[in-house]
């Protein structure tokens, strides 16, 4: 089984093998995305990301029937792969603002068989901060949610809608057009040129030749703030080559 980046083993959460785990809730290190030069990115978080990473659209998956694979978002965190420049020598997250993606690790929703449509509750098992010893539970002397897994539940299943939403938002921007393939290169105090390919970025020509009726249908899904803070969040691919020099 291939698990999402990050994650190591995803277990479902069970009330009776869990009913003894303890989480520390004061556990700040992010050790497994040290590697990890962008994440999964929910169209609601453009507005807080787009003051501090790129974002960058790319496909995901396989192609089904001859159909391109899906786009996804992703907040750029690093210039090359395996290079996380937000997460420090004590493997903390340094940024302003985490993305959701990171806050829900190692919890996650999954489907246990592609052909079930619901979704449980997993955990990485192989977390750190997860023991017997210190922490608050999960679950209680009952096997009930204690207030820390009911609050863990709703955040879970408000990142699952907002990934359903942001799924739709992508299609309806692969079926316009406006997302092209781009490169970055950058060259910074002498060090080697740095160059980023195989990411979609908005072409404002594309995007300014819509029809009136596709222009008025992105304005009412919201999808035009979500292009211009796209288009705005490309400023910091520069930044990013500058904190990569920093950092060394």
């Amino acid at each position: 089984m291939k698990f999402p980046p990050m994650y190591r083993t995803l277990v479902p959460l069970d009330r009776v093998a869990h009913r003894e785990l303890r989480m520390r809730t004061d556990w700040t290190q992010l050790g497994q995305a040290v590697g990890m030069n962008s994440v999964f990115l929910n169209a609601v978080e453009f507005a807080e990301a787009c003051r501090e990473f790129p974002i960058v659209f790319v496909r995901t998956g396989e192609t089904k029937d001859g159909q391109a694979a899906p786009l996804a978002p992703l907040a750029v965190m690093g210039l090359l792969s395996g290079e996380n420049n937000f997460i420090n020598s004590e493997k903390r997250f340094t940024g302003e603002y985490a993305p959701a993606y990171l806050r829900r690790y190692p919890f996650s929703m999954a489907r246990l068989d592609e052909s079930d449509e619901s979704l449980v509750i997993c955990i990485d098992e192989q977390w750190e901060a997860f023991g017997k010893e210190a922490g608050e539970r999960l679950f209680d002397d009952q096997g009930e949610p204690t207030e820390l897994l009911k609050n863990l539940v709703k955040f879970l299943e408000t990142y699952e809608a907002e990934v359903e939403r942001t799924r739709k938002v992508c299609a309806m921007l692969d079926e316009s057009g406006v997302l092209e393939p781009m490169r970055f290169e950058a060259t910074v105090d002498g060090q080697p040129k740095v160059e980023v390919e195989g990411f979609l970025a908005v072409n404002h020509d594309k995007l300014m030749q819509l029809p009136d009726a596709k222009v008025v249908e992105f304005h009412r899904a919201g999808l035009l703030q979500l292009l211009e803070m796209h288009r705005m969040s490309m400023s910091n691919m520069g930044r990013l080559a500058n904190k990569r020099v920093q950092a060394a």
